[in-house]
């Protein structure tokens, strides 16, 4: 509501004052973001159909009282679904799921394609995920370092990051690196998967923007098309501009959904 917003925002200013990076870093060098979209092959995707329709029958039979007592397995539903997307061997059983992943072949090919001339960060919301990434470059024997919400020595890791220029890659859980991280000789940012608020992912992408930075820095999202990765990024959007025009709040996203916010999605 526009009018109830402007009021709103008249009212705070004697309580809030901000400022934005934009206004105070004017030297930082430009930042481009961009969505590159990771389309599933036909084993993943049979994987998602498959237990897509089955969240969508189990939300359909649900009543609106049902929906907000059910939360926690509402949540774990949607958990499965973004995890299908980065790779259906997230869910336990490789097996069974596959291992098939479109996000990680495209991220290695990116890697590859920049880690001679860039240092790279690579964020995501799953630590499984960067479990699987972390393989991938021992394999090929591309120099990493590694931090989640596990390890105790974050300031080694940052620094082996930082100074070692054999160290190319540099794989951070989003909550355990969303904060307090000075990433400067990083220029690309990688988002293997979408967070709700958008607030997270720009912190992310934050860690390598700095002051210090001295080269222009390029953040991916990674998206995969007709999934709920794009309905999130609907969401974000819907959230964005009350973000932005007035007050950060990492609520969660999920509390306020309904039941048909909810089919949505899927």
């Amino acid at each position: 509501d526009a009018e109830r917003a402007g009021e709103l925002q008249r009212k705070i200013p004697p309580f809030v004052l901000r400022r934005t990076k934009k206004q105070v870093a004017t030297e930082l060098p430009p930042k481009t973001e961009i969505v590159h979209f990771c389309e599933m092959e036909a084993q993943q995707q049979d994987v998602y159909n498959s237990y897509k329709a089955e969240f969508q029958k189990y939300l359909s039979d649900l009543s609106e009282e049902e929906v907000q007592s059910s939360s926690l397995h509402i949540l774990q539903g949607i958990t499965k679904l973004r995890q299908i997307c980065n790779s259906p061997s997230l869910l336990g059983d490789e097996e069974f799921y596959g291992e098939e992943s479109a996000k990680i072949r495209e991220l290695m090919h990116q890697l590859r394609t920049l880690k001679d001339a860039h240092k790279i960060l690579v964020f995501s919301q799953f630590v499984g995920m960067l479990d699987l990434v972390k393989e991938q470059l021992e394999k090929e024997d591309i120099g990493y370092a590694y931090l989640t919400g596990k390890t105790k020595n974050r300031e080694r890791e940052v620094e082996r990051f930082q100074q070692d220029e054999a160290i190319r890659v540099f794989l951070i859980s989003l909550k355990a690196g969303g904060t307090g991280l000075n990433l400067t000789q990083a220029e690309y940012v990688f988002l293997i998967d979408p967070w709700w608020n958008p607030a997270v992912e720009n912190q992310a992408i934050d860690r390598a923007y700095r002051i210090g930075q001295q080269n222009k820095v390029i953040a991916i999202r990674f998206i995969t098309p007709n999934s709920i990765e794009e309905k999130i990024m609907e969401l974000q959007e819907r959230k964005r501009l009350l973000a932005e025009e007035l007050i950060h709040t990492d609520s969660s996203i999920l509390k306020s959904l309904q039941k048909k916010d909810l089919l949505n999605l899927l």
